[in-house]
């Protein structure tokens, strides 16, 4: 299926929050798109359509303009997705999966498929270093030109950021779009230090309470806020504000006060 043009107003709003280089890490965007209640879908382990197609072109967009799509293992379970490009002609980006049992069969998955056909590339698949993945799986992802990397992982997710993100740049990947799932989302979120820009696209519906929802386990702040009403949805960039710096401001008012 076709992508619909994206509105060219979309795109300048964008610009300021697309990837940059940096030297010390890949230039992080965490994206996605939730419920007015902050659901990212209607029930764990179903996927659930909230994205209008004009934002759904945008994402194609954002992953044209990165060097790889991250996902969690659970998103792949659930959902099985391509971790395509589809916009212009930015056919290819490096799929990156996060999973750490190594409990997903990259063989029997549409990515798979798509690499046999030499339309996709084969993901980077990490898995926590005391786990050695099944022969046969290890023998076709080589083929396809992906691979596994053993990673050494905390139990606290949190905690494993910094390393993956170290992992992906030692593969020449210079910017990652972290796509989800929730727990992947959540995790993220507290790091100011680790993403460099956030895009949520908001759909007009509410998914209710046995939802998925995007909820960090802390206070997240956000600033650079911008705004961007489509045809039907609603998109917000912003960037991640230091509580240190936000602290600070806030002493600094209550002196003045």
């Amino acid at each position: 299926m076709s992508l619909v043009p994206l509105p060219p107003p979309l795109i300048t709003f964008l610009v300021p929050y697309l990837p940059q280089n940096r030297p010390d890490r890949p230039f992080v965007t965490l994206t996605w798109a939730q419920s007015l209640d902050a659901r990212i879908a209607a029930a764990p382990g179903t996927q659930t359509k909230i994205s209008h197609p004009e934002t759904k072109t945008m994402t194609h967009y954002l992953r044209a303009c990165h060097d790889a799509i991250l996902v969690g293992v659970g998103t792949v379970l659930a959902d099985d997705p391509k971790l395509t490009c589809r916009y212009g002609n930015f056919s290819k980006i490096r799929p990156v999966v996060v999973d750490p049992n190594c409990r997903w069969e990259y063989s029997k998955s549409t990515i798979a498929c798509l690499c046999e056909q030499h339309t996709a590339l084969a993901p980077i698949i990490l898995i926590s270093d005391d786990v050695v993945p099944p022969s046969e799986e290890n023998a076709l992802l080589l083929k396809h030109g992906g691979l596994y990397r053993a990673v050494s992982l905390d139990a606290s997710p949190e905690h494993n950021w910094g390393t993956i993100l170290a992992q992906i740049h030692a593969c020449g990947l210079a910017s990652v779009m972290i796509e989800g799932g929730a727990t992947v989302i959540n995790s993220m979120l507290p790091l100011c230090d680790l993403v460099d820009s956030v895009i949520v696209t908001v759909g007009p519906v509410f998914l209710g309470e046995n939802g998925v929802d995007v909820a960090p386990s802390v206070l997240v702040s956000l600033r650079d806020v911008s705004w961007w009403t489509g045809e039907r949805d609603s998109v917000m960039a912003a960037r991640l504000l230091d509580p240190e710096t936000s602290e600070e401001q806030e002493a600094k008012t209550n002196l003045a006060d």
